[in-house]
């Protein structure tokens, strides 16, 4: 810890605040967010289909929205969309506090979607500009913060919720707000190269015409068949990771029961993969980075992200004990084991996987690059996650419980394999030809 603490102090104070920013926002959205849901429905008393709509608006409005907040950023400046994703999430989560009407919470969650597609693409193009050369190292720095925010944040909220979910709103909203004024008096302005070269070629010829600017501009991007590449086959990545907040805590319930033991070994799963991602994260980067090529890292990283699932693979193939110490360890230690294998390899792709897509935009227009990778990817954990749940209950209707894990599994290393064959061919270090993005 005192390694990374060191690490962390050696950066600019634009990265050192940026790390601290993102442990804040995590922290302020995951005391909230767990527990809305059940605001929803006990205390407003919201049918289960409404309170599956408003959670399902704040998802589409984040995940359908990154790369406009990404072209942005590119266009306008990285401080500017921070500032505002934090000032809208402040009247985002006020609101959901203070208002029961349902076109009001569709209206807060909606905002507080939006609030994360406009500084989600900012804060990481702003860390990838400002960490230069080390940009790897600042992510997994960046993965050490986000991770503690997400550790964090459900423990404040546990305590805030029981004394009023309106509480955990107000005071989560409050976090957002000193967000924005710290951010916006002490957050240096930053622009990307794109965003300069426009200043100077409008300044030079007076050009207008900023919509087709970006028309073209994502034309460019949609032709860098590289990235494109490189972002299908990532989406694996994430739809195994998500797996930790789905599959597992399933599996820990329909061996283990429902009771208390259930949830005690549910908090164990997220407890453990946060943890080890705090604690483990820049040691693992810098052993990777000392042995591995980018590209290699990535494959491994998946390919350990793939076998987190033989131990529940394993796991089918035995007789489930009818109670005891025996039944709660295989509820409770196959998904542990996948838990932490799936932080493993989260950790060995994170950074490389942040600092590829820098290399792949060609240093440009990079927020508009990672806003358009968040809503490949965010697409691809919504279809994976369905086809999960379907293989899930097949696997119980046939009495196949080894189904999911073996299509996890082939998920993994599939995507593993894709990303060998990137390496390869050499497109995951270098901007595909022709594919340099078009400045308005």
């Amino acid at each position: 810890m005192k390694g990374t603490l060191a690490q962390f102090r050696s950066y600019d104070r634009s990265v050192r605040l940026l790390l601290a920013n993102q442990f804040t926002i995590n922290l302020g959205f995951y005391m909230l967010m767990p527990y809305l849901a059940q605001h929803l429905s006990g205390t407003l008393g919201l049918a289960g289909w409404l309170v599956g709509l408003v959670l399902g608006v704040r998802n589409f409005s984040q995940q359908g929205m990154f790369l406009v907040g990404g072209t942005l950023a590119d266009r306008f400046g990285y401080k500017p969309l921070i500032v505002a994703g934090c000032v809208l999430r402040t009247v985002g989560f006020a609101t959901l506090g203070l208002v029961d009407s349902v076109p009001a919470l569709i209206a807060a969650s909606a905002a507080t979607g939006f609030a994360g597609a406009l500084f989600n693409p900012a804060v990481r193009a702003y860390l990838a500009a400002d960490a230069g050369e080390r940009r790897v190292e600042a992510f997994a720095l960046f993965n050490v913060f986000y991770q503690a925010g997400i550790l964090l944040g459900p423990l404040v909220g546990m305590l805030l919720t029981g004394v009023d979910f309106r509480v955990t709103c107000l005071v989560s909203a409050a976090v957002f707000a000193l967000l924005s004024v710290v951010q916006i008096r002490a957050l240096p302005a930053r622009r990307g190269n794109d965003a300069r070269d426009r200043d100077v070629g409008a300044g030079a010829t007076g050009t207008g015409g900023a919509g087709a600017g970006v028309l073209a501009q994502w034309r460019s991007i949609v032709r860098n068949r590289a990235f494109l590449l490189f972002s299908t086959a990532m989406i694996g990545s994430y739809v195994l990771t998500f797996q930790v907040y789905l599959a597992l805590p399933l599996e820990v319930r329909r061996v283990g029961g429902d009771g208390e033991f259930g949830t005690v070994a549910v908090a164990l799963l997220f407890a453990a993969s946060g943890l080890t991602t705090v604690l483990g994260q820049t040691r693992v980067t810098a052993w990777c980075k000392g042995r591995l090529a980018p590209g290699q890292a990535l494959t491994r990283g998946l390919t350990v992200m793939g076998l987190a699932f033989v131990p529940l693979l394993a796991a089918a193939a035995l007789p489930e004990p009818g109670g005891g110490a025996g039944r709660w360890l295989l509820a409770a230690l196959p998904p542990l084991l996948a838990a932490l294998l799936l932080a493993l390899g989260t950790m060995i792709t994170y950074p490389f996987e942040m600092d590829t897509i820098v290399q792949l935009s060609g240093d440009r227009l990079v927020a508009t690059h990672y806003g358009l990778y968040n809503t490949i990817c965010g697409v691809g954990i919504t279809v994976g996650n369905l086809l999960t749940g379907v293989a899930l209950d097949a696997a119980r209707e046939a009495g196949l419980s080894a189904l999911p894990w073996l299509a996890l599994l082939i998920l993994g290393l599939g995507c593993a394999l894709s990303l060998h064959g990137l390496h390869r061919a050499g497109r995951l270090s270098r901007t595909a030809p022709g594919a340099r993005p078009v400045t308005a």
